[in-house]
């Protein structure tokens, strides 16, 4: 299949550390920590009280009036022990349903695997999405159920399953790819079910040619489900540049989504945990997570509860290394540093990277040289100089006519900085301020 190039993007090391590790479970914990908004939407509000008993699967948040939400459900089986703001992985404290486990730990789901998916009714399967409390696990958190819901004036004619995994060091996608081919073939027919359509794209980067080979060999006595392979270049799993790369059609700046030109994406990591939904009856209670990085002891793949605190991930694999020095959520272009580590794993976190103290330059950043390094490279031609600038300098108005809400914050324009700049958190500043003053004109 033919793939078409993007402008902008970098190269840099892959440093998949644990591609060849199999994804292993952890160890249930003790307690798990359930923040009540893991997804972009409306966050929920709990419908469990301190001191009740829940079962795993079980509901325990909800908003019952926004659309653009996902439930959450009880991971572990136990007693509910508080209600309280924890630490988020986003840097903040967000209402949270903290469970201590029970002795005894049933399991979530059909006991046998359900064979009449693609005969029932699409509305209703979309239905058991909702009620899987499904997000897109690659980062975005974008409820499931919304995504497969496009209004009538835009129709869709082609699913892309993101293979790319374009992120340094994460190889949960991977694995998952490798590792459970057939469910992820089950889960693709099932969504073009549910949309009505009859193409689907598998697109992986061609660093992970045993991935292209096993889902290109899943696929051959399928209709209708294609394997392309993608050139290696961050970020290629962003949704814009996938569609670019794999079908040449160009999604309008934001307001703008996938959807306008006629596609659906879903993460690999999102299309598994829609097979567990549909043919197991499973929730979304856990999820595959990267272990990895210089500073942790033992890399692995590994099968998490959500709510799971990283504490008890990092010492299943072995601790951390005397060295240890930055603990980051996801991938080091997108992922967010932690300040502790009793934060969650969420249903969004997919990977614990930890880097030692020669890999974390303490300088500090200076004055920007203009040498438009940040602007050869940005994938939404952008002027990642200049809206770091006006962020710095609260010309918040500028930056919003300069285009800092179309920005990925991919961080492709601070790897390449010379002067140190941390560009992405300028504008993430930026961007919060700007939706900030949006919000309270509109409650005006």
């Amino acid at each position: 299949m033919k793939n078409y190039k993007f402008v902008g993007g970098i190269h840099p090391p892959a440093n998949k550390l644990s591609a060849k590790l199999p994804i292993e479970k952890a160890p249930l914990p003790k307690k798990v920590i359930l923040p009540l908004a893991q997804h972009i939407g409306a966050p929920n509000e709990a419908i469990v009280a301190k001191g009740e008993e829940v079962i795993i699967g079980q509901v325990i948040g909800q908003n019952k009036k926004a659309f653009v939400s996902a439930l959450v459900h009880a991971s572990i089986s136990g007693k509910v022990i508080d209600v309280a703001p924890y630490p988020h992985p986003l840097g903040l404290k967000i209402p949270a349903i903290v469970i201590e486990a029970s002795d005894e730990q049933p399991d979530a789901g059909y006991k046998q695997e359900k064979t009449n998916i693609l005969s029932e009714d699409p509305a209703h399967v979309q239905g058991l999405i909702y009620a899987a409390g499904l997000v897109g696990l690659g980062g975005a958190t974008f409820p499931t159920h919304v995504k497969l819901s496009p209004p009538e004036n835009k129709p869709i004619d082609t699913l892309i399953i993101n293979g790319a995994e374009c992120e340094p060091y994460l190889t949960a996608d991977h694995r998952i790819m490798l590792e459970y081919p057939n469910q992820l073939i089950k889960g693709i027919q099932a969504l073009m079910h549910i949309l009505g359509i009859k193409q689907a794209i598998i697109g992986i980067e061609y660093n992970k040619p045993d991935a292209i080979e096993v889902l290109s060999h899943a696929v051959k006595n399928t209709s209708g489900i294609q394997v392309a392979g993608l050139k290696v270049k961050y970020p290629q799993g962003s949704e814009k540049h996938l569609i670019k790369a794999l079908l040449n059609r160009e999604v309008p700046l934001p307001p703008g989504l996938p959807m306008d030109v006629g596609v659906v994406v879903q993460n690999i990591g999102t299309i598994y945990a829609v097979y567990e939904a549909l043919y197991w009856g499973k929730p979304l209670i856990e999820r595959v997570v990267t272990v990895t990085g210089s500073g942790i002891k033992t890399p692995k793949n590994l099968l998490v509860r959500i709510g799971t605190p990283i504490a008890d991930i990092i010492e299943y694999c072995g601790g951390l290394t005397d060295d240890a020095a930055k603990i980051i959520l996801g991938g080091p272009m997108m992922g967010m540093a932690q300040y502790t580590t009793e934060v969650p794993v969420i249903k969004g976190t997919s990977g614990i990277l930890v880097q030692t103290e020669s890999e974390v330059p303490a300088s500090a950043y200076h004055d920007c040289i203009r040498c438009g390094k940040c602007v050869s490279i940005c994938p939404m031609c952008l002027l990642p100089n200049l809206l770091g600038i006006y962020a710095e300098k609260q010309m918040f108005a500028e930056a919003e006519a300069a285009g800092v809400l179309n920005c990925l914050e991919c961080g492709c324009c601070v790897y390449v900085c010379p002067a140190n700049r941390p560009m992405i958190q300028m504008i993430k500043h930026a961007k919060a301020s700007i939706m900030a003053k949006r919000r309270k004109a509109k409650a005006a």
